[in-house]
């Protein structure tokens, strides 16, 4: 038994700490990690030299600076995670391994009228399908990411009743998926896990301080401050689309008049183009539109923009965030809704904030909360039993994201 403080579980405490650094960055040259962990060079090449020949990790040769280096991942066999996104109208899943690669991935369309246990059912089918298609087996699966619609109540894990996704409301989606798979299921609403995804993977990619903002059926935002995701005590951090712009505006799902989302959703700027473009109208397609040059789509695509620069410019008095990332359907657009929300950062924003502000759209489109999930499953699992060479059944760590 390892006393406290002893040699023993020193060495042990070390071990853990180089491969967590190594399983939250997806790689790492043995510089970074000494950085990273705080130990000595010489400490961190013994460790992952003895990592290595216990198959914890792979090591192979890289550049850094121009200079030869070594690059550490975790073994390719030494577990893999899923990440599962309920959106409004899909359902995506991804299986990655522990060096942060995509392994499978597949989305279908979702009835936005299916029952939640409908939902869960054929999450768990896609599941068991995509992990047979990697030929992993099963009892490598160390957690799982849900990603879903709403907000979500951080004490009870159960789904908040505004989401956006009918009847699923007041459900435990963890719980719910957890029974199913039989491995851990973190789970966090799809603008955290957007931000969480461009943090690791994407636009956010070494900025401590952003907004991840996605506009769909709803308006919500992923705060990242200091490198981790904010959430509140609550859970409801982020709620960005319920800022109110006009106090006589239409009424909200909320029961609020004139919140941002009453003016950029889709479900409200869809009916304002549908007497002239069809009632098949979707955002996917006033986007395009836009491209090709349709004057209303553009000027529709140009006052959300407005609209959302407003949202934006309350968030940078609050918050001053280095970065904005627009996701969903509407960051396709590109300038046509950036510029105007730029125009209105530097409107209604204190001038040092907006200055200090750059606004770019999410680098990874459609596959963002998946790959949050993905991220969200990886910086939950525990480093005790990849030392132990199994990840089942793994603790989980008390830091929520990636640093």
């Amino acid at each position: 038994m390892e006393t406290p403080g002893s040699q023993s579980s020193l060495h042990r405490a070390n071990l853990e700490r180089v491969v967590r650094a190594v399983r939250l960055a997806g790689s790492l040259t043995q510089a970074e990690i000494a950085r990273t962990t705080g130990l000595s060079a010489a400490t961190v090449s013994n460790i992952v030299r003895e990592l290595k020949d216990g198959g914890t990790v792979e090591v192979t040769p890289t550049s850094a600076g121009g200079r030869r280096a070594r690059s550490v991942s975790l073994s390719g066999d030494a577990g893999i995670v899923i990440g599962v996104d309920f959106g409004h109208q899909h359902l995506r899943v991804a299986v990655g391994n522990l060096a942060h690669q995509v392994l499978a991935e597949e989305a279908e369309p979702l009835d936005v009228d299916a029952s939640a246990a409908q939902g869960f059912d054929r999450a768990e089918e896609l599941v068991s399908r995509l992990i047979v298609a990697t030929g992993v087996d099963r009892s490598k699966v160390a957690g799982v990411g849900l990603g879903v619609p709403g907000p979500i109540d951080l004490e009870s894990g159960t789904l908040g009743h505004s989401a956006i996704l009918p009847g699923w409301g007041g459900t435990k989606p963890a719980e719910e998926l957890e029974q199913r798979l039989g491995v851990p299921v973190h789970v966090d609403n799809d603008a955290n896990l957007g931000a969480l995804g461009e943090l690791v993977w994407g636009s956010g990619k070494g900025v401590r301080d952003l907004a991840y903002i996605k506009v769909a059926s709803g308006v919500g935002a992923g705060l990242v401050i200091d490198g981790k995701i904010y959430r509140g005590p609550g859970g409801t951090a982020g709620e960005i689309g319920h800022i109110t712009l006009d106090e006589s505006g239409p009424v909200c799902r909320c029961g609020n008049r004139g919140c941002l989302e009453t003016f950029a959703a889709a479900r409200y700027v869809l009916p304002l183009l549908q007497p002239s473009h069809g009632s098949d109208l979707t955002m996917e397609g006033v986007v395009r539109l836009a491209r090709e040059g349709d004057p209303g789509c553009r000027r529709v695509v140009a006052d959300v923009g407005r609209h959302i620069g407003s949202g934006v410019a309350n968030l940078c008095n609050l918050l001053n965030p280095s970065r904005v990332l627009l996701g969903g359907d509407l960051a396709e657009a590109g300038e046509l809704v950036l510029g105007p929300i730029r125009e209105s950062v530097g409107r209604y924003a204190i001038p040092s904030a907006a200055r200090q502000l750059t606004v770019l759209p999410g680098a990874l489109g459609g596959r963002a909360e998946v790959l949050g999930a993905l991220a969200l499953a990886l910086s939950e699992m525990g480093d005790s039993a990849l030392l132990d060479g199994s990840v089942t059944g793994a603790p989980a760590m008390s830091a929520p994201a990636f640093t």
